[in-house]
């Protein structure tokens, strides 16, 4: 048993003291970080947490080109001037060389280029109009020639709100659950274009209009409450004059049990058992 608490103690020892010689991690981020077309500029900046000897920028899809930068502190920039081929998930990492180590990779920022060359899928909003509170809604987002995944977009959002595969039709579905006021707004759908690279898109499509009112009170609702309100009142008076007359003849009871004590206490007998003596002394008299 000794033995392994102290293998126990030595392993759990040994991965402490890794974790705590491990470099902290950078983090990444995309400039603009949507709306991005064939041709812009980005920046892919990673934020280092110390000073660092190299710096370095992969795609995920294309790990043979990545990008290095030298003798950098605070931030590292990376600059593309988008192709198709730019279209995928990045992360960056970091060495140092007193003592050479290499720290982990940042999470994945996604860069999706737009490639207006392809047709936006068309949308539709069920049921449309005007809605309550509480309502489910279906968008549909359909293109049967190129859509691979469907993305649901919201104006004023900066990352897609939902992601779809498509039917064999290439119709995607997105549901929106018991909707309130604060869903109001306009949304369009892109899809990712099949057999192209990953995060390549098509341009936005048209858009539809969700507008959630807040849902009235059923009429009945108030009638049904004050009634609620008025047998609970009725209930309520008649256990108090249930209640009440109760609590006076226990007062009552409870008083006069204090009155007798008291006389005791003081030799005084109380007065029912004086009366009876009075009359059996009497009855002796006269016979």
């Amino acid at each position: 048993m000794a033995p392994m608490a102290v293998a126990l103690i030595l392993g759990w020892w040994l991965v402490a003291a890794s974790r705590a010689q491990q470099l902290p991690r950078p983090s990444l981020s995309l400039h603009p970080s949507q709306g991005v077309s064939l041709g812009d500029n980005v920046t892919l900046r990673c934020h280092l947490p110390q000073l660092a000897s190299r710096i370095q920028l992969c795609q995920d899809q294309r790990l043979t080109s990545c990008m290095d930068k030298y003798e950098m502190q605070d931030v590292a920039d990376f600059y593309i001037t988008t192709k198709r081929e730019h279209a995928g998930t990045y992360r960056c990492q970091y060495q140092v060389q007193k003592p050479l180590k290499t720290s982990e990779k940042s999470d994945p920022v996604e860069l999706v280029v737009t490639d207006l060359s392809f047709p936006p899928p068309g949308i539709s909003l069920s049921p449309g109009g005007h809605v309550g509170t509480g309502t489910n809604i279906t968008i549909r987002c359909w293109n049967k020639d190129y859509g691979a995944t469907f993305l649901l977009h919201k104006d004023g959002c900066s990352a897609a709100l939902q992601r779809q595969h498509p039917d064999e039709g290439g119709m995607a579905t997105f549901t929106l659950f018991q909707v309130t006021p604060t869903d109001n707004g306009t949304y369009r759908c892109s899809y990712l274009i099949k057999g192209y690279f990953p995060l390549l898109s098509s341009p936005l499509g048209d858009n539809v209009t969700l507008e959630v009112t807040p849902t009235s009170a059923h009429p009945g609702a108030a009638v049904e409450s004050h009634r609620n309100l008025v047998v609970a009142v009725a209930g309520g008076c008649a256990v108090a004059f249930v209640f009440i007359p109760l609590l006076i003849i226990f007062f009552l009871l409870t008083t006069r049990r204090c009155q007798r004590l008291r006389d005791k206490r003081h030799g005084a007998p109380p007065e029912g058992p004086r009366l009876c003596s009075s009359r059996r002394h009497a009855v002796t008299a006269t016979v």
